[in-house]
């Protein structure tokens, strides 16, 4: 059997069991997620997260170095940035557009009295673009800041383009240490259908029916805009933009998307995701290499439908009415504010916090969907890692298009 085949199952048992453990007395079940399943689940989690930031730090040199002369990395730079922009942006649309149309907020059914939550303090945008330049790279990689691990990378990896034969050893040392990660990965990943089961089934039995119950029309409402953005939007760039198809793309990235469902992290994810699109999807290893952590990092069209569709929730539970400028406000704080946030569980908030803030929206509100956000990061996390995916592909097919051609 296939190691899709046996995600698969395990997340279908992990759910049938996770539902069929909120029958069971409290005090059963929390000696259950206690002693089994959080401790097969965390430990899943942690063997991805041990070669994580190696993978981050060797797969972006690899691929600034292998991109060769500056004028091709900043060209597909460009198109990276500008794709992921774009989308998000988008994203953030069709949240607002299914949030205005469906109403999940204005059924008055809430009651915020004793809302409550405490809001972190999402950093300033200047600060974000400052902090990318690490003083220390070594502190860095200790605390996992991926967007300093990734400017640090691009500057070792131009560093080995441009001295080329003099630094060749070194080169091989980087490509031969993937070699090891990507090994590593695949070891991995024979525990990942044990690993979905349990996480699946901790999330779900923690939930509760009642808690899911509650919230269907606003849960109803970001599900369907990951959906339309997933199926359309993607779909529509990988054919028309890459030239692909759709349902192939999906289909052999599937693997990915169910550990990124499993686990609800976009950096727990990549050395996964990076296998899948490199063996599955046929994207070369430098775009590969450089696209997809990038986009781990700063690419979260999931959790952009998701700010939209909980402000306009928030707004509509709260009586507030949203103009056409705070309208723009979120959509702009939104996309901005996924650039330099951790691709971690439960990040979304953090997000949400700034944006709430930015348009005068109580950030109290948070504690109306704090409580089902672990599910939805589930799914949001999946598309989130597919935008990185099928850039990675479109521009990969572009490049080999491209090549053929000036060749020929």
């Amino acid at each position: 059997m296939s190691l899709t085949k046996k995600i698969l199952i395990a997340l279908v048992l992990g759910v049938i069991v996770g539902m069929g453990l909120t029958f069971v007395p409290e005090s059963m079940f929390s000696n259950i997620d206690t002693y089994v399943l959080t401790p097969v689940g965390q430990i899943f989690i942690n063997l991805i997260m041990m070669i994580v930031v190696p993978i981050v730090f060797v797969s972006i040199v690899l691929g600034t170095a292998g991109l060769g002369e500056p004028a091709k990395l900043g060209k597909i730079g460009f198109q990276t940035i500008s794709f992921f922009l774009v989308t998000t942006a988008i994203a953030i649309c069709i949240g607002l557009a299914l949030a205005f149309l469906i109403k999940p907020g204005a059924e008055g059914v809430f009651d915020v009295g004793n809302a409550s939550y405490e809001a972190n303090e999402a950093p300033p945008v200047m600060e974000t673009i400052i902090n990318i330049i690490p003083n220390n790279p070594i502190t860095s990689m200790a605390t996992g800041d991926m967007l300093q691990i990734i400017a640090f990378a691009i500057f070792i990896g131009l560093a080995l383009a441009f001295l080329g034969e003099k630094t060749q050893g070194v080169y091989r040392l980087f490509d031969q240490t993937n070699e090891i990660l990507m090994f590593l990965v695949t070891l991995i990943m024979k525990a990942a259908p044990y690993g979905a089961f349990a996480l699946i089934a901790s999330a779900i039995g923690n939930a509760g029916l009642d808690a899911i119950g509650s919230m269907g029309a606003y849960m109803g409402t970001v599900i369907l805009g990951l959906f339309i953005h997933g199926l359309v939007i993607y779909s529509l760039a990988i054919w028309l933009l890459g030239k692909g198809n759709p349902i192939t793309f999906y289909k052999g990235f599937f693997p990915a998307m169910s550990v990124a469902f499993s686990t609800s992290s976009s950096n727990a994810t990549l050395p996964v995701s990076m296998k899948s699109a490199q063996e599955s999807l046929g994207v070369s290893k430098e775009i590969s290499s450089f696209v997809q952590p990038l986009g781990a990092t700063i690419n979260m069209d999931g959790t952009a439908i998701m700010q939209a569709v909980a402000a306009v929730f928030i707004a509509q539970v709260y009586a507030i009415h949203l103009d056409f400028t705070a309208i723009i406000m979120i959509i702009l704080t939104a996309t901005l504010a996924s650039v330099g946030t951790a691709g971690v569980p439960g990040v979304g908030l953090i997000m949400l916090a700034m944006v709430l803030q930015q348009v005068g929206l109580p950030v109290e509100g948070i504690a109306l969907i704090i409580g089902i956000d672990r599910s939805l990061d589930m799914l949001r996390t999946s598309l989130n890692i597919t935008g990185d995916a099928a850039c990675a592909y479109i521009i990969s097919e572009n490049e080999r298009r491209a090549n053929t051609k000036a060749k020929e």
